[in-house]
């Protein structure tokens, strides 16, 4: 026993050395969250629409058999970076035709609805989230967060956080051609 506390000491410190190091790695992306979605179809869910957004709810249903790669986004009103990330969405359908599909998350319908008055809707379809469980399902660890989805329906990419830097828009653009390139 006298020998395992003199010991400790030394593993204690060969643990946080190796936790540093590994920290330390530049080839490491600290912002990427595993998910075990990747190359895996969309979850099963079904969610109504959000009252006065005037679109319909959204299901795994509508992601499959899409004409062209698809967005969900993970957004919520009271979300600061959800509404710094919504022009960029926008301009994407508007500019790309980029179709756009929200999950609204643990939001009052009535605040979703005038939010989206408020900045605009770009969404074809909005599911609203109210108990989480659908984010659960996603793998959502918070919100904003955007799936890439192919054409049959499968996640091919996902981004954690909101979609304002350059090299963010860049990758959810290769991502979304890459899905186009597969669908060909």
């Amino acid at each position: 026993m006298a020998r395992f506390l003199i010991a400790l000491p030394v593993v204690v410190a060969l643990v946080i050395g190796a936790a540093f190091f590994w920290g330390l790695d530049p080839d490491r992306d600290p912002g990427a969250v595993p998910t075990v979605l990747l190359s895996q179809p969309a979850p099963e869910f079904d969610l109504p629409p959000v009252e006065g957004a005037g679109v319909p709810g959204l299901s795994r249903a509508d992601l499959s058999n899409l004409e062209r790669p698809a967005l969900v986004n993970v957004f919520a009103s009271w979300c600061v970076p959800c509404r710094a990330e919504h022009a960029v969405l926008t301009r994407l359908v508007q500019e790309e035709g980029v179709p756009l599909m929200g999950l609204n998350y643990k939001d009052k319908p009535e605040d979703a609805a005038q939010w989206l008055r408020d900045l605009g809707n770009p969404y074809d379809r909005i599911g609203s989230d109210l108990s989480g469980r659908a984010g659960i399902e996603w793998g959502v660890s918070g919100v904003p967060e955007t799936f890439v989805i192919d054409t049959a329906g499968t996640v091919v990419y996902r981004h954690v956080g909101p979609i304002v830097a350059a090299d963010d828009l860049a990758r959810v653009r290769s991502a979304l051609a890459a899905a186009a390139g597969a669908a060909s």
